[in-house]
């Protein structure tokens, strides 16, 4: 029987490191933010959708997404950012649930979804795996190693959910704190805890 779980943290909380650790100890990884990108490719139904939307001022000169100026426009507003999810989420979900579809009968599918919480998506999963960090370390991610000005992490750090929101809808909640080894330590402990079926 598949289990599904669903896998989240906020921006910079090393939710991506904690997922390709799953996927060597055997999971199969269906990643929200991938998704995202092949339904907002250029010719597709998505991105046509998002430029009636927001204007021609979102594509780059290829006819591209230009993500940093949709950025731009929607962790500064709410509405707008509303209206973006729900361009974009219906279209992912039903991605996902092709994927899973495709997995063995006995496989571990981990859902990658930065936004499961804000989503309202926690209850379609056997299991919720929240990755954290404490604040000050998401920051000095998004702004030393991602070049990311402070305002705007700030702003996308905001948008989301908080860690009390995410860690209310965990099964389980992974602390990212310490070193790259740690983490997967800590995911690997997580791994034997659940009999190997995450």
């Amino acid at each position: 029987m598949t289990l599904d779980v669903g896998l989240t943290g906020g921006i910079a909380a090393g939710k991506s490191a904690a997922a390709s650790r799953l996927v060597e100890l055997g999971a199969v990884l269906i990643d929200a933010d991938v998704l995202a990108r092949e339904v907002l490719a250029p010719g597709s139904e998505g991105l046509e959708e998002v430029v009636a939307a927001f204007g021609e001022q979102v594509l780059d000169q290829d006819g591209s997404l230009d993500r940093a100026a949709l950025g731009a426009i929607v962790f500064g507003d709410g509405n707008a950012r509303e209206r973006l999810n729900g361009i974009v989420h219906p279209r992912v979900r039903r991605a996902a649930e092709a994927r899973r579809a495709e997995a063995d009968r006995d496989a571990v599918v981990v859902e990658d979804i930065p936004l499961l919480v804000e989503t309202g998506q926690a209850g379609r999963f056997d299991v919720v795996v929240v990755v954290r960090a404490p604040l000050e370390e998401r920051m000095r991610r998004l702004t030393e190693e991602r070049g990311m000005p402070e305002e705007d992490a700030r702003a996308r750090i905001a948008a989301q959910a908080s860690d009390e929101e995410r860690a209310a809808a965990a099964d389980h909640v992974v602390d990212n704190d310490g070193t790259l080894e740690e983490l997967r330590t800590r995911v690997d402990a997580l791994w034997e805890e659940l009999g190997g079926r995450v």
